[in-house]
């Protein structure tokens, strides 16, 4: 798993951002977390986890790139939409995924 270094954090999660992480990690059961990740293939724009998910042994030692952390799903779909309406306003476009590799570089 690999975190994006301007990680999204959700309103909710502002002051416990690194207590998240560091559970996510450890493979903490959470309640009500959510991850915004990159998506595995070419066609999505981006995925939503809950938390509890990466807790899986394949997600954990997968290359999978969080994004964002938030506190429930209507949360998580703001800040994916805040995402989007980022990477618009930088690029002209719509494609996160390549939005956010050129700036993990």
């Amino acid at each position: 798993m690999i975190w994006y270094e301007d990680l999204y954090v959700g309103y909710s999660l502002l002051d416990k951002k690194r207590q998240i992480m560091r559970k996510i990690n450890n493979g903490k059961l959470m309640f009500n977390k959510y991850v915004i990740t990159l998506p595995q293939n070419d066609y999505d724009t981006l995925d939503i986890y809950p938390s509890s998910v990466l807790t899986q042994k394949w997600y954990r030692d997968s290359d999978i790139v969080v994004i964002g952390i938030a506190e429930g799903k209507e949360e998580a779909m703001d800040m994916m939409t805040l995402i989007i309406m980022d990477c618009l306003e930088q690029t002209g476009g719509v494609n996160v995924k390549e939005f956010i590799m050129e700036q993990m570089e």
